[in-house]
């Protein structure tokens, strides 16, 4: 089954990753994202680990569960690229974030349940 992607660039000059059903905040990976598109993949990798070693910060917070999951795609993303012969220096990152589906947790009949909540990232490497 192929992943429609929100952005579609040209597929000789470009490489995909697709992350379903991750178990991140929507609202962080939306902020993250956002702060990516648009960025060097050099500097995009640069400010995620800032992230996760908490030594840079997005409006004063770290998302550091978010921001882990979202290099590990980065990271996979770079590999698909390289694999495609694309030169790693010229790329530019288009990341986009979007809700999943919601599930709730078996609990007993009269207690309330808990909602799960996912998000599925779509991750596009461009030469430029």
């Amino acid at each position: 089954m192929s992943e429609r992607y929100a952005y579609t660039p040209n597929p000789k000059r470009s490489a995909h990753a697709y992350g379903r059903g991750l178990r991140i905040s929507t609202k962080s990976s939306v902020t993250i994202c956002k702060q990516l598109r648009g960025m060097q993949l050099k500097k995009g990798k640069a400010l995620l680990e800032g992230l996760v070693t908490q030594t840079r910060d997005l409006n004063g917070k770290y998302y550091t569960n978010t921001s882990l999951h979202i290099l590990d795609m980065l990271k996979s993303c770079e590999a698909n690229a390289e694999a495609k012969g694309l030169e790693t220096d010229k790329l530019i990152i288009h990341a986009t974030a979007h809700k999943g589906f919601t599930f709730r947790r078996p609990r007993s009949f009269k207690r309330a349940r808990q909602k799960r909540k996912v998000t599925n990232l779509q991750m596009v490497l461009e030469v430029r």
